[in-house]
């Protein structure tokens, strides 16, 4: 008689793991900063309590993929802020340095006033 092996089962997912990926995933939808933190934060816990498990959890794979798609939010966001401060700003000072300028040539009664010669 050909008898088959017992059946078994997978260690279970670590919960942190799965927070980690579903925060990773919905930080690109709905709250970018916040997402992306809980995402590593938990994914880092996750990988710490996979391995002091010694096989008794699985779930490295989704904390691994939650900690790369929330370093990458969190990067891509804090570059998006800082392109957007620096145009914005340099629009602005750009506009300032205009009204200075147009500012000093400001002659409200229409005068002529001649050019002080050099020397």
């Amino acid at each position: 008689m050909n008898q088959q092996p017992p059946y078994a089962p997978s260690p279970p997912t670590n919960t942190l793991a799965i927070v980690s990926l579903v925060t990773a995933i919905l930080s690109w939808l709905f709250f970018p900063i916040l997402g992306a933190i809980v995402a590593i934060i938990t994914g880092h816990m996750a990988r710490r309590e996979i391995q002091a498990s010694y096989g008794a959890q699985s779930g490295d794979g989704l904390a691994m993929a939650g900690l790369i798609i929330g370093y990458l939010n969190l990067v891509l966001y804090c570059v998006f802020i800082l392109i957007f401060v620096l145009i914005f700003g340099g629009m602005i000072g750009l506009s300032g340095c205009a009204i200075l300028s147009e500012s000093t040539n400001f002659n409200p009664a229409g005068l002529i006033i001649p050019p002080i010669p050099a020397g």
